[in-house]
């Protein structure tokens, strides 16, 4: 089939079939361009005529992508990230003048952690620069490929996330936490102590999981998980005078024992360390603001390392 000429190509197409394959669904991706349903109805019209393929198809009351508009997805956002960043273009960028918002994904920990030292750089050196710090949830996580196209990053240690752009910050290990009044601990959570006690689980499914949680039942240990809760900074606030255990990194150490009425104890096994890493899609890769921002990460990365 030959190739229409470009200047015969409506590109505005390229910004409807990207709001398509990343929402599936009409109504969605016309709300989220400011549209009527019936143009973007059009707009995919001409998208299943240019491509002789259906693009969405219908199962049951959703829709689903066809073969095809699966491997359309990278392709487009890319294309789409390039015409932006062709329009967008100025002589010389400087991020003492930029004014753009970079959105990122990752737990409180991780925020606490290696966040706020990104904030404090970025507000020293651009104070334009803005940062979204957002709650991942696990469905992010499982379709951290799919969604990152659209944000600028999820931070996340090595394990739930493979196959994209990744830049290491630094390791962490594991401690224990328990109230005060907890008699049955001290120093340390014995390994029949961690077996009798109710524990306090930040994440606990297939999908969303701590490393050290999963080691414990590596080494047939099957805690008994009374409260979930999805933050590590909340963890000491169901511990405290209660008899229920807990898990955190040992960067957190301080921030719960300032909590008061926990301790922080070590734990009866030897954890396997955490490596933080900034995680991200290749269609940010020759983004020049993108690439400030993954520097700015890998500088407070390191200084984080050397402490």
């Amino acid at each position: 089939m030959a190739t229409k000429p470009l200047s015969r190509l409506d590109l505005n197409l390229l910004v409807a079939l990207d709001a398509l394959l990343t929402e599936r669904s009409v109504t969605r991706a016309a709300e989220r361009l400011s549209l009527s349903q019936p143009a973007l109805s059009a707009s995919l019209s001409r998208l299943r005529i240019h491509f002789g393929d259906p693009i969405l198809v219908r199962e049951g009351n959703s829709y689903t992508l066809s073969p095809l508009a699966i491997r359309l997805v990278d392709q487009t956002a890319i294309a789409l990230e390039s015409a932006r960043r062709v329009f967008a273009a100025h002589a010389e960028w400087d991020a003492s003048e930029s004014t753009r918002e970079f959105v990122i994904y990752g737990s409180d920990y991780s925020f606490v952690a290696i966040g706020r030292h990104v904030s404090a750089l970025a507000a020293e050196r651009a104070p334009g620069v803005r940062f979204r710090f957002n709650l991942h949830y696990p469905q992010f996580v499982q379709d951290a490929g799919h969604v990152l196209r659209t944000v600028d990053g999820i931070l996340i240690p090595h394990g739930p996330v493979e196959g994209l752009r990744y830049v290491d910050l630094f390791s962490d290990g594991w401690v224990g936490v328990a109230a005060t009044d907890n008699t049955l601990v001290g120093d340390e959570i014995t390994m029949e102590v961690a077996a009798s006690s109710q524990w306090v689980f930040t994440y606990q499914s297939q999908l969303a999981f701590t490393s050290a949680g999963r080691q414990l039942q590596e080494l047939g240990v099957e805690p008994k998980v009374q409260t979930v809760v999805e933050g590590f900074l909340a963890m000491p606030a169901f511990i405290a005078g209660t008899q229920r255990l807990g898990l955190i990194q040992a960067r957190l150490a301080p921030f719960a024992a300032n909590h008061g009425g926990v301790k922080v104890v070590s734990l009866p096994f030897e954890a396997t360390p955490l490596q933080e890493a900034l995680w991200w899609h290749p269609v940010h890769d020759r983004d020049p603001e993108h690439v400030w921002m993954r520097l700015l990460f890998a500088e407070a990365g390191r200084t984080i390392a050397a402490e």
